[in-house]
């Protein structure tokens, strides 16, 4: 499974519930645009209509190759999960107050796949945590490499 385009804000402001993955309904030019990695979800959001559900503002760059019958780069497209997760993901949104957030853009067995997540959002404290954490982290990384390059050097 490659990665092709994650969306490195949504860890950062939301609780991650549980994740799906679904297929995205694409035209010829975007999947080859996307398998080319110009393809972005940061602003992207998921709607449902219908008891359908729908990512907007997911943007997919032009591809240079194609035709003058090029694809819009913003469009609504569908996602095709099964009926019982998009009740599931409806459930929880409608009665629970739940957020449905992409998470990242994949490339599996050949096919385009985007992970969606069900997710609470964070508070203002929740997202200082986060940050200690990761600072924290960092800083054990940097003495570990430390200690490992002082012993490199000393038995060297």
């Amino acid at each position: 499974m490659k990665v092709i385009a994650t969306n490195k804000r949504a860890t950062f402001e939301y609780f991650i519930e549980q994740k799906f993955s679904a297929g995205i309904q694409l035209q010829g030019s975007e999947v080859k645009s996307i398998r080319a990695g110009k393809v972005s979800i940061n602003e992207a959001h998921i709607t449902f209509k219908n008891g359908e559900v729908f990512i907007l503002n997911m943007h997919i760059a032009k591809y240079d190759q194609s035709s003058i019958f090029n694809h819009e780069e913003t469009r609504t497209r569908k996602l095709l999960l099964n009926k019982s997760e998009i009740n599931k993901i409806i459930g929880h949104k409608e009665r629970l107050g739940y957020t449905v957030i992409p998470l990242q853009v994949q490339l599996h067995q050949g096919l385009i796949k985007i992970e969606i997540a069900i997710a609470k959002g964070k508070k203002l404290y929740d997202k200082r945590e986060t940050i200690k954490e990761r600072d924290l982290n960092r800083e054990k990384q940097q003495l570990l490499k430390g200690k490992y390059r002082w012993k490199k050097q000393r038995l060297g």
